[in-house]
């Protein structure tokens, strides 16, 4: 199954900020600690950089699913630094790999939503529970990195073989 990079998504470290929402690049580099240039909260505090929360990956369907359910989420909204397009939710699975632009990804396991999310504008507090139970199984897919590399906008996603192994780039 193959897909491409819908958009790209980060957002720089401020103070008191939690890392949603994020705004759009054009290309980022990818790193085994995460897309340069992004700062998550819960993944350098609460993780404490684990390397298999390094990419979170959303796709653009799913976001498109929340629209004709009335919950206006935009691209980056969800703190997802890698919008997809092309690759249903489903086919997302514990232990597949991917690669984007030069970069190669595993996923490591799938993000459950939190009540960070009620810092987004149509969320708060009064719908922010509504939400989360919206967002369940939905809220998209961390990845670590197997390969080092750049993903730009419009890059092609396809799945590497399952025998990938770092040693194998």
């Amino acid at each position: 199954m193959a897909g491409s990079v819908e958009q790209i998504n980060v957002k720089p470290q401020k103070k008191g900020e939690r890392g949603i929402p994020k705004v759009p690049v054009g290309a980022i580099s990818v790193t085994r600690a995460g897309a340069e240039g992004d700062y998550n909260v819960y993944r350098q505090e609460k993780k404490k950089g684990d390397p298999d929360s390094a990419i979170l990956l959303i796709p653009i369907e799913t976001i498109r699913d929340l629209n004709s359910e009335g919950w206006p989420v935009k691209a980056g909204d969800l703190g997802e630094n890698v919008t997809t397009s092309g690759i249903p939710y489903s086919f997302f699975a514990v232990g597949k790999t991917f690669t984007l632009g030069k970069a190669v990804l595993q996923v490591s396991r799938a993000c459950d939503p939190c009540e960070n999310l009620f810092v987004l504008p149509y969320v708060g507090t009064a719908k922010g529970p509504k939400f989360l139970k919206t967002m369940l199984g939905r809220r998209g897919w961390y990845a670590r990195v197997i390969r080092e590399g750049k993903v730009e906008r419009g890059d092609r996603i396809e799945e590497a073989p399952s025998s990938t192994t770092s040693q194998g780039f």
